[in-house]
């Protein structure tokens, strides 16, 4: 049995002219298309109009959804990937298929991200023209992106991230406000997107810290120098003074250490985080500075003293 060889032919021998050639082709053969992305197009139409603009040719999927397909017989570029978003937008399309002789890719990274957005189903196709001996032309599409559920529960992934950033970024904001009213501890600090905030207590690696989680804060002292022992020593002596200090906080604290942990901390526990009501975050923000407060003024007569014993 022989067995040809595959060799490439240009496209443009193929199809001399994108609009008169390729999309002719296209829509003739529109089923071919459709069993490479697995969605049965039907009813193709050229140059349909998209506002003041036309695209290369729309058809319908088998609910009757408008399907837009810009056509390129080259690199992919800016302009092509402006028209396919230009033409879902206006023509308030659920699918867009893109078809390009060489995908770029920066554009296989801008269909994929628009895939997770779930704002409609993009499909990125590579074009070539191939023969097997000295047969005819034959198109090869290969799907190069197009949407999956592990795309669209990325993207889900990511917007919840972005939410719980710009939800923290908020409480930061409004607890920092507040702060700064009462305390000058913090007031170099600015609000950040993370789930805590820091303030130097005069010696590198000593730091009170906010902290928040979705319903729950923490108000602490973190001893982070350069080794466990050396946070372990300071700890102990300031827990010489653990009666003395809990009695001028007001109420018992953590007091933080744990075996393969470098870090340690003298910290207090608050109902209440960034995924409670906003109209809450005050008395919750209230709760943490009053906290704070309480902590510095109840370590400060000894920190000197026991800074020594970490050096």
């Amino acid at each position: 049995m022989a067995i040809g060889r595959i060799s490439r032919v240009a496209l443009r021998d193929v199809w001399k002219n994108e609009a008169h050639d390729f999309t002719k082709w296209l829509v003739d053969n529109i089923d071919v298309l459709s069993e490479i992305i697995d969605l049965r197009l039907q009813d193709p139409r050229r140059e349909h109009a998209a506002g003041d603009f036309s695209s290369d040719l729309v058809a319908k999927d088998e609910d009757g959804n408008l399907v837009v397909i810009e056509n390129q017989l080259e690199k992919s570029n800016h302009d092509h990937l402006g028209k396919v978003i230009t033409y879902v937008a206006t023509l308030a399309a659920k699918t867009a298929i893109w078809i390009v002789s060489n995908p770029r890719a920066e554009h296989i990274s801008a269909i994929t991200w628009l895939n997770e957005s779930r704002l409609a189903n993009f499909y990125l196709i590579k074009l070539e023209a191939i023969r097997i001996g000295n047969s005819d032309s034959a198109p090869l599409l290969t799907l190069i992106t197009g949407p999956s559920e592990e795309t669209r529960e990325l993207g889900d992934t990511k917007k919840e991230i972005a939410d719980r950033y710009d939800i923290r970024r908020r409480f930061w904001d409004g607890l920092l406000t507040r702060a700064r009213q009462r305390t000058r501890l913090h007031e170099a600090v600015s609000p950040s997107s993370y789930s805590y905030l820091w303030a130097g207590a005069g010696k590198s690696g000593l730091g009170y810290r906010y902290s928040i989680t979705q319903h729950e804060a923490e108000i602490g002292f973190y001893i982070n120098l350069d080794t466990e022992e050396a946070n372990r020593a300071i700890l102990n002596k300031l827990r010489m003074y653990k009666s003395d200090i809990e009695a001028a906080f007001g109420s018992p604290l953590i007091w933080y250490e744990q075996e393969g942990v470098r870090h340690c901390r003298i910290a207090y526990d608050i109902a209440g985080g960034y995924r409670d009501p906003e109209d809450k975050w005050p008395a919750i923000q209230e709760t943490m500075i009053d906290a704070m407060i309480r902590l510095e003024k109840a370590l400060k007569p000894h920190l000197a003293e026991a800074s020594l014993a970490g050096a």
